[in-house]
């Protein structure tokens, strides 16, 4: 029902308005008559009305008069206040819309590590970016270890989508990583970065793919002893994809043991079923224990001690037979190690192999895509 208060008002502003008295209008005249009903029910302007009439002129000195139900009917209030009012939908705030972050940046990517002279990345990422049809940059910045920090400022600040990292900096780069994928973890070791749009960055490892894919597929290792020389990012990625293939035990031969020990008591925790040790590398006599022998140490590569070993003939003569030695090195991609061993009759596996996969896979996290490893080899090996 129509407020008592606001009918009144209403009925001494109409009166004013047709120059009547409200008794009058009561009473039905033939004024009121003329009344639309809708209209003689609106009520006078209020501020809670919704309702809008321009600048009504208030009535003064009226003596409030007993409201007769019956002198004028009214229609349902409801539909003053209703009619021509469409309903609008609540808004749904169920959906984050996050704000979207669009990537301008050029296809630059490059390798960090010291030294790189040997370095033939450029080579394999080229003919990987081709393959895919995909213009890009690939350098080779050599950084040295104390120039770090101000590598990952330049890299960051030159709009550089991804860097691989090499020897010796797969470890201390994780200083500077927002995330890491499972292997790099794992492996404590990171080899390939990408920075994203906002400048985070996430590192992975793919030495440990590019590793196990790398060995014949007939050379079961399950239940084997592996022997690594060295215990820096290489040897890291190495230990994890062979406790991953269920040898036995893994001894690291080492310059210094003490240094080891971290190594050593992680991968114990992670992989308690293995046994793991650490050697003297110097002191080498006897590997007969030994079904895989794998150099993760610089020594042998081109550039910086290519006519040595990590192994002389008589150490490396004590290995049983069926034996397979593994060099991670690629450049050059028969190392001493490889010949002394091809000459005494053991298995070998070279680094280009592994080079090759953990290069298709770095190039597959920076651009969503699959390169094609056979061009990237043929690429390689033309160029050793």
């Amino acid at each position: 029902m129509l407020n008592k208060d606001l009918y009144e008002r209403y009925l001494q502003k109409k009166a004013k308005k047709l120059g009547i008295s409200v008794e009058e209008l009561k009473g039905g005249s033939s004024r009121t008559q003329s009344i639309h009903p809708q209209e003689a029910a609106a009520p006078a302007q209020s501020e809670y009305s919704p309702v809008y009439n321009p600048a009504p002129q208030p009535v003064y000195n009226q003596t409030p008069q007993p409201v007769d139900p019956q002198a004028v009917p009214l229609e349902p209030q409801a539909d003053i206040f209703t009619q021509n009012v469409v309903e609008q939908p609540a808004p749904d705030y169920s959906q984050n819309f996050e704000p979207q972050i669009v990537d301008r940046r050029e296809n630059k990517f490059c390798v960090i590590g010291y030294p790189l002279g040997h370095s033939l990345s450029s080579v394999i990422h080229q003919a990987g970016f081709k393959s895919l049809g995909i213009e890009a940059s690939y350098e080779t910045l050599e950084t040295p270890p104390e120039t770090l920090v101000e590598r990952i400022k330049y890299l960051k600040n030159n709009n550089y989508k991804g860097f691989n990292v090499t020897i010796p900096l797969k470890l201390p780069v994780a200083l500077f990583i927002d995330e890491v994928d499972k292997y790099a973890d794992i492996a404590s070791a990171i080899n390939t970065v990408i920075i994203n749009p906002d400048r985070t960055m996430k590192g992975y490892n793919t030495d440990v793919i590019g590793f196990r894919n790398a060995i014949p597929k007939d050379f079961n290792l399950t239940g084997k002893v592996a022997g690594i020389l060295g215990t820096g990012g290489a040897a890291h990625a190495a230990s994890v994809a062979l406790a991953d293939s269920n040898v036995k035990e893994i001894r690291f031969y080492t310059r210094n043991i003490p240094n080891s020990l971290e190594l050593l008591n992680y991968m114990r925790r992670l992989f308690p079923k293995i046994q793991f040790d650490a050697y003297q590398i110097e002191y080498i006599r006897d590997l007969s224990m030994v079904d895989i022998l794998v150099n993760t140490t610089p020594i042998g590569m081109l550039g910086r001690s290519a006519d040595m070993t990590p192994v002389e003939k008589p150490q490396l003569m004590t290995l049983p037979e069926g034996a397979l030695v593994y060099d991670v090195i690629y450049n050059p991609k028969n190392t001493v190690l490889l010949k002394l061993a091809q000459e005494l009759g053991y298995k070998t596996v070279n680094g280009v192999d592994m080079f090759i996969g953990q290069a298709a896979a770095a190039e597959e996290i920076w651009t969503g895509r699959k390169p094609n490893t056979d061009l990237m080899k043929i690429a390689l090996l033309e160029a050793l």
